[in-house]
This record gives structure tokens, sequence and C-alpha cells, in this order.
């Protein structure tokens, strides 16, 4: 198949491309490589993504652009046709929306109605896009479950996320197109983002310097492994969306609809107390952590718990990667790349969350 995949240069989009390459699929990257963080690390995803396509003899093709310019949208569109859309493309983070949130309107919510445009006019089989477990928001029932309302967000940042479920839904009820939101629950591994926790900790661990831990430590959080993401992701991208023919309006499922469209949760089903996971990283490194105890910041939720019932009954989806075999792996690729006293990249706008060890997507 030929297959976009937004955010090509980010962490997970990175990882989806290079695995859907292995498996002999085109890809068509599509990003701007902004600086929200050190954009050498993007850059060198975007090597490795050229070095796979020679690897496994296919085709590759990339585009450095912005989602919010439409005319570049709907260039990619005429340029190819495409037999999957993977839409991981965003602008991430929970501080960052609150002290600019015109940039998540443009990212999240002016390019998200570009892609779902182009996919329309072009008659796209299915889109498979990012959404983020943030949405579940002020709800504390866990595990989180896509049959749960999801519309009671505590930052700006989920608010969009879920307005880009609400935005696939229309399209799927105009238009016909199937469409598959995936609710990613603290994605971690190798090559990750500078601005997610498990990066920051390593490198104030190895710096002898001392790791801010919100909550006093008391967070538990669905880390989840980019491997089994992945797989998650190209499997439900394989099987796109159908109507639900039990769908009832007069009990509407969040979950599903009479339109081709539905939510999954993705996420290990297999929730860590923070703390554990420092010691796991602890352990890894072969150092102790310094413990800076800090309380929990605006916009943060306290626990998170995936439910990933529906999308293992749908496609299969089954993660395997116990947080301790994570942590090492990424370990191993940290070292590798920045070595134990390199200063590795630091996003400028840090996620309180992601501190705590959140950040969704």
């Amino acid at each position: 198949m030929k297959i976009l995949v937004t955010g090509s240069a980010g962490f997970i989009g990175f990882h989806v491309a290079r695995q859907l390459m292995a498996r002999g699929d085109s890809v068509v990257g599509f990003d701007n490589v902004n600086a929200y963080y050190d954009p050498s690390l993007k850059e060198a995803r975007l090597a490795l993504l050229k070095a796979a396509a020679a690897e496994n003899g296919v085709d590759y093709e990339w585009m450095r652009a912005d989602l919010a310019d439409a005319d570049a949208v709907a260039a990619v569109f005429a340029a190819h046709r495409f037999d999957r859309v993977i839409h991981l493309a965003a602008q991430a983070g929970v501080r960052h929306s609150i002290e600019a949130p015109e940039v998540y309107v443009a990212s999240n919510l002016v390019g998200f109605a570009n892609v779902l445009d182009g996919c329309r006019r072009q008659g796209v089989a299915h889109l498979t896009y990012a959404s983020t477990s943030s949405v579940y928001g002020a709800n504390t029932t866990l595990p989180f479950s896509e049959h749960h309302s999801a519309d009671h967000p505590v930052q700006f940042y989920a608010a969009t996320k879920r307005a880009n479920e609400l935005m696939a839904h229309a399209y799927s009820h105009m238009f016909g197109l199937p469409t598959t939101g995936l609710r990613f629950f603290t994605v971690y591994g190798p090559w990750g983002r500078p601005d997610m926790a498990l990066f920051l900790f390593t490198r104030n661990i190895l710096a002898g310097e001392p790791i801010p831990v919100f909550n006093h430590g008391n967070h538990t959080r669905d880390f989840t492994y980019i491997d089994d993401i992945v797989e998650g992701v190209i499997r439900a991208s394989d099987q796109p969306a159908a109507p639900d023919p039990d769908w009832d309006p007069s009990h509407p499922d969040p979950q599903s609809s009479a339109a081709p469209y539905r939510i999954f949760n993705i996420g290990n089903n297999s929730p860590v107390k923070l703390t554990a996971y420092i010691e796991a990283l602890e352990d890894a490194l072969g150092r102790k952590a310094q413990y800076e105890l800090l309380p929990l910041q605006p916009g943060d939720v306290p626990d998170t718990y995936a439910d990933v019932s529906e999308l293992e009954a749908a496609v299969g989806y089954r993660p395997s990667t116990p947080v301790r075999t994570g942590i090492a792996n990424f370990v191993e690729w940290y070292r590798t790349y920045f070595g134990d006293t390199a200063e590795a990249p630091i996003a400028k706008e840090y996620m309180a969350e992601d501190y705590a060890g959140g950040g969704q997507s």
C-alpha cells in the first residue's frame, strides 16, 4: 500500500513509518520539523527513514510543510493516491497549551481539518489518527473506557484532541469517510520525545541533578512501550472502521456510531506507580535519583489506566512489553546516542504531567 504518515519526524510517526516500510509499504511522510524540541533529533529520525526505504526497497518521499497550510496539504493529496492515511502530527504538551493556545488551534484543529478534507476529496479508504488519554480529563472512573463520556477536558491540549474526535465523526457521518481515533496512553521508548518524563529523568540522573517529581510521586500511569503502540496503530489502520449495526441513537455509545467511525484506547492495560517507574530507570542506569518532590500541577491528572479490550477484540492488540524491559531498551538507546555525559536536548516548554510521568501522545 501507499500510506501517508503525518508527523513522520516525530517519535511515534517515525516508528510507524519505519515499520510500514519494513513490511513493504510505500510511505509519504509529512512534517514541519518545528523547534518545540531540538530539531536535530527529528532530522536523525528522518535520515533513518530514508535508509529504511533503501534497505527494504520501497518508495519513500517526505514533504517538509505545515498541516495548517491548506495548499501544502492539498498538494500532497494531489501528488499521490493513498490507500491509507495515518495522522500522527500534532502540537503536544499541556503547559505549552496554556501559554500558547493559538499554536494548538493551528496544528491540532486547522491542520486536522485539512487532513480530513484531503481524505474526503480523495476517497481514502481509512484515516487513522492520534487522540489522547487526556480527553478523559475530570473523569476518575478507572480503568478509562471508550464507553465513558470524554467531555470534561481539564486543559486545552486535551480539548483540541477531543475536538478531533468530533470532527472525524462529522466527516464519517457526512461523507462516509472511515475514521479510527486512537487514545494514546503515555508512550515511551527509544527515539522518544525530550519533553517526556523518561528522557528528562535519564538526563538529570546521569548529570547528578534532581528530578522534579510532581504530586510527590503518587501518580500512576499506563506506560506503553513504543513497539506495542506501533503494532496497535498498524493493526487498526489495516482494518477500516465500519458502521456499528447495533448502535442505538436513543442510547448513543461514544465508542462507535452508525457511521464508519470508532474510538479505541491504546495503552498497556497495566498502570505503574511513578516511583516504581523511576526505580526501574535507576536499575537500568545503575545510578540513584535525587527526588525533588512537588505538588500536583495545573492540568495534570493523578492516574491513568487504559481498558484496551475493545482494541483487542477488534484487531487482536495485546501489549507485551514489561516496563522494566522497555526502560532498559530506552537507556541502551540513550547511552548509544548521547553517551553518559552528553547534554541531551530538552524542550523549551515542559509539560507538568510529563514531569510526573504523563504526556499521553
